[in-house]
């Protein structure tokens, strides 16, 4: 507690030195941390962070300088201080710590749905097939975010159905638990000129909004009228200096507009801070896996989004070509885990199997099941961290761990066995292999070596070459 109040008091120093000019003051601090850096901890953090402030023409430079002239000085101190302090520099001894204790993955971050209900019906997504059938209590909410502080998690995400249909819960949630972060997958028409006030009165919510492209792509899988009502909530967010990202899915049918830059160049205008990109999944009985990427359509984004990261002052991620920053799968409790709306706690949002229910069964004792074990025991599924996914990328991989685990499945109305699943992705995951192979060979080496468990990844650069 003593060295938690320390740390603190120190970053918030830190941050009120710089805030006051960042500009000037940005190179001092990155001084100040070389000199106390003496074992080289932090030699690779700092040489990139010392490259992007030295450069003033770079995209990263803008992009820091962006969030003092396009963010709400309180929203940006609160962001500061819960996520960048609360939930990632001081929680990772933590996890470590309890990882070793316990002997499972421990979480940075738990993914919920408050409820399965949404205003829209796009294609391809099992949550129109719900309805309003299931839903959690914010006393359920409240109880697994308490869990969640014990395990030092600090960063909350919630997805659904459409999570703002419960948006003055989410808001009492924000108030109760201050420090913590909080975000949510919305499609972003019920966000509001008074919605937009609470997120400046408690300042620790900031939307990821999904979009499909433009007007059109947008409109065609999310339903007319969809894209400018998407335009109203990020103009609104903007005028009040919110922070506030998208949430991209790219099918085979969006990814030339999804993956241009004028799209991300859009996106920057519109003010997102950030984007995340999702590759779409084929779950549920009304998937549909013609809308799966081909393997020539998944190299385009993987390089798009390279590209991106040198070029465009907006925090971009793919969370499947970027497994390689990861060291592989983050599902599982490695990185974070899923709890539905009917409180079914799962390893993905994606995966649909447990064998664990909130009600009944702690998170802890969750991770410590037969399915998050298998995870925990399997990680990383792949040597080649540009196949990291157990379901799209390695599928047989999923069904071994569900029929070890005897998990079953959690779809509300049409119960999916594993082997169909794997169907459906088993021909992507075997043409995408050739493809990510070949990237990985050629211009990769291993990130996973600080992530390998009992020597299985033994790649080398050489054997790459």
């Amino acid at each position: 507690m003593v060295k938690e109040k320390f740390l603190t008091i120190m970053t918030n120093t830190v941050y009120n030195y710089m805030n006051r000019k960042p500009e000037k003051r940005m190179l001092k601090i990155v001084g100040l941390v070389d000199k106390s850096d003496k074992k080289d901890i932090l030699k690779a953090q700092r040489m990139v962070f010392r490259k992007i402030i030295e450069d003033k023409d770079s995209n990263w430079y803008k992009y820091i300088l962006s969030m003092w002239e396009d963010i709400d000085p309180g929203i940006r101190k609160v962001f500061f201080r819960n996520f960048i302090c609360n939930a990632t520099l001081f929680s990772s001894k933590d996890h470590n710590k309890l990882q070793k204790k316990y002997g499972c993955n421990i979480p940075f971050a738990i993914l919920m749905d408050p409820t399965s209900a949404c205003n829209l019906n796009c294609t391809g997504c099992w949550a129109a097939q719900y309805g309003n059938k299931q839903s959690m209590s914010i006393e359920t909410l409240d109880n697994i975010i308490k869990q969640g502080k014990e395990l030092g998690v600090h960063f909350y995400a919630y997805s659904g159905g459409e999570p703002l249909i419960r948006k003055q819960d989410i808001i009492k949630l924000c108030d109760k638990h201050k420090d913590c972060i909080f975000t949510a997958y919305t499609n972003g028409t019920l966000i509001d000129e008074a919605f937009a006030d609470e997120m400046q009165r408690v300042k620790n919510f900031i939307p990821a909004i999904s979009i499909e492209g433009f007007e059109d792509e947008t409109d065609a899988r999310r339903g007319k009228g969809t894209y400018k009502a998407v335009v109203r909530a990020m103009e609104i967010l903007k005028k009040k200096k919110l922070a506030f990202g998208a949430s991209c899915c790219y099918t085979r049918k969006n990814i030339e507009v999804i993956g241009s830059e004028a799209f991300i160049d859009d996106l920057v205008a519109k003010g997102a801070k950030f984007a995340w990109f999702f590759t779409y999944i084929p779950v549920g009985a009304d998937a549909v896996p013609e809308l799966i990427v081909t393997a020539d359509q998944r190299e385009l984004m993987y390089r798009q989004i390279h590209n991106f990261r040198k070029t465009k002052p907006i925090f971009c991620v793919d969370f499947w070509n970027d497994g390689e920053y990861a060291g592989g799968c983050v599902a599982g409790g490695r990185r974070y885990l899923h709890i539905n709306s009917a409180g079914d706690i799962e390893p993905c949002a994606f995966v649909h199997y447990s064998d664990s229910n909130i009600y009944n069964t702690p998170i802890l004792d969750a991770l410590q099941g037969p399915l998050f074990m298998q995870y925990y025991k399997n990680q990383p599924f792949n040597g080649n961290h540009l196949r990291p996914c157990p379901l799209l990328d390695n599928p047989e991989r999923l069904v071994e761990m569900v029929e070890r685990s005897g998990a079953k499945s959690t779809d509300l109305l049409h119960p999916e066995d594993v082997h169909e699943l794997k169907q459906k992705c088993g021909e992507t995951a075997s043409q995408w292999a050739v493809t990510a192979d070949r990237l990985w060979a050629k211009t990769h080496t291993c990130y996973n070596c600080g992530y390998c468990r009992n020597g299985k990844d033994k790649t080398t650069v050489k054997e790459l070459k």
